[in-house]
C-alpha cells in the first residue's frame, strides 16, 4: 500500500538523518587534524569501500531485481556521476564554510534546503502539494530557533555554507530523479567514487595530507565514512524511492536537530528553552508534510521499472 511506502521512506530518512545530526561532531573534531579536501576525500573512499561487499555478494541478484540487467545502465552511469559531482561541491562548500562561521549558522544555512527543494523543483516541472509547503516553511521557522541565537549576518562563512545548501538542494533533487530507475548500491557506490576521487584529487593539489593527521583523525573519519557516507547517503537513496522530494528534505534537514541532540548528549551543550521551541517546531513541519502523504498522485514517485513496483525496499 502506497501509505506503509511513504511509512518506511519516512523511518528510512529519518534513519539517515540521525546519523548525519550527530556525524556533525564527528566532523568537527576530524577538522582539527586535517584539512576539508582530504577529510572529505578518505570518508567518501571509505564510504564506498563500505559498499564493494555488498556490491559483489548481493549485486547480481538485487541489479536483477532493481533494473532487469546485470549491465550497468546509462541513467546508473549518468546518476551516479552527476550526483557524485554535485555532492563533492555541496560537501566541500559546507567543510569551508564551517571552518569560517558558528555551527548555529551553518547548521540553520545548510538546512535552508528543505524550502529550497521545492522551490527549485517548481522549475522543474515538480508539483508540490500546500501540506508539504506549510510543513517546509514550519521546518525553516523551527531551525532559526533552534539554530540562530545571536545576531545574524551573512559573512564569509555562511556564504560558502548558503553555497552548499543549494547543491545539496540540487543532489536532493537528482536522487530523486534517479533512485527509482536504477540499483541504490551502484548508484551510491558510484556517487561515492566519484566525490572521492574529486575531493582527493583537489587535497593533493591544495593541501599538505599528513599520515599522522589522518592517524589522529582516525575515529572521526571512520564514523564519517562507514555510517555518515556509505550508511546514511545509502538511506537517502533508498528512502527517496518512494518519497517525494520535498517531503525527503523536511525529514532530512531533522539533521539540524539530531546534531543539537548529539552536542547536549555527546559535548555536554546546553539545550535552551528556544532550542527546544525549535526541535517542536520542526517535528510539526515533518509530521505536517506527512498528513497526506501519497493521496495526490502528483506527490508520488512512481517507478517507472516495473521491476519497482513492490512494497518491500530494496
Amino acid at each position: 500500500m502506497p501509505l506503509s511506502k511513504s511509512f518506511t521512506s519516512g523511518v528510512i530518512l529519518l534513519l539517515a538523518a540521525i546519523i548525519w545530526g550527530f556525524a556533525f561532531v564527528a566532523q568537527r573534531a576530524g577538522m582539527e587534524h586535517v584539512e576539508p579536501f582530504t577529510f572529505n576525500g578518505i570518508r567518501f573512499l571509505l564510504g564506498c569501500i563500505t559498499l564493494l561487499p555488498l556490491l559483489v555478494l548481493r549485486g547480481k541478484s538485487q541489479v536483477r531485481r532493481e533494473a532487469g540487467s546485470g549491465k550497468w545502465s546509462k541513467d546508473e552511469i549518468a546518476g551516479g556521476i552527476l550526483a557524485g559531482i554535485v555532492m563533492f561541491m555541496a560537501v566541500s562548500w559546507q567543510q569551508f564554510g564551517i571552518v569560517h562561521t558558528t555551527a548555529g549558522k551553518a547548521g540553520f544555512i545548510t538546512g535552508l534546503y528543505v524550502i529550497l527543494v521545492p522551490i527549485v523543483g517548481m522549475f522543474f516541472s515538480q508539483k508540490t502539494a500546500l501540506n508539504v509547503w506549510i510543513g517546509a516553511v514550519t521546518a525553516v521557522i523551527g531551525l532559526y530557533f533552534l539554530s540562530v541565537t545571536h545576531d545574524f549576518s551573512l559573512a564569509l562563512g555562511d556564504s560558502l555554507v548558503l553555497v552548499s545548501a543549494l547543491f545539496f538542494t540540487f543532489h536532493i533533487l537528482i536522487i530523486g530523479k534517479y533512485s527509482t530507475r536504477v540499483s541504490i548500491i551502484r548508484l551510491s557506490v558510484l556517487q561515492f567514487l566519484v566525490c572521492a576521487v574529486l575531493s582527493l584529487s583537489a587535497a593533493m593539489a591544495t593541501e599538505t595530507i599528513e599520515i599522522s593527521g589522518i592517524y589522529d583523525a582516525a575515529l572521526p573519519i571512520l564514523y564519517g565514512g562507514i555510517f555518515s557516507v556509505g550508511i546514511a547517503y545509502t538511506l537517502q537513496v533508498a528512502g527517496q524511492k518512494h518519497s517525494h522530494p520535498s517531503a525527503a528534505s523536511i525529514i532530512l534537514s531533522l539533521e539540524s536537530l539530531f546534531a543539537v541532540l548529539g552536542g547536549w548528549l555527546i559535548l555536554s551543550e546546553h539545550l535552551s528553552t528556544r532550542n527546544l521551541f525549535g526541535c517542536a517546531l520542526m517535528l510539526t513541519g515533518m509530521i505536517l508534510a506527512q498528513i497526506s502523504f501519497g493521496r495526490k498522485r502528483e506527490d508520488k514517485v512512481i517507478p517507472t521499472n516495473p521491476e519497482l513496483r513492490s512494497d518491500k525496499l530494496q
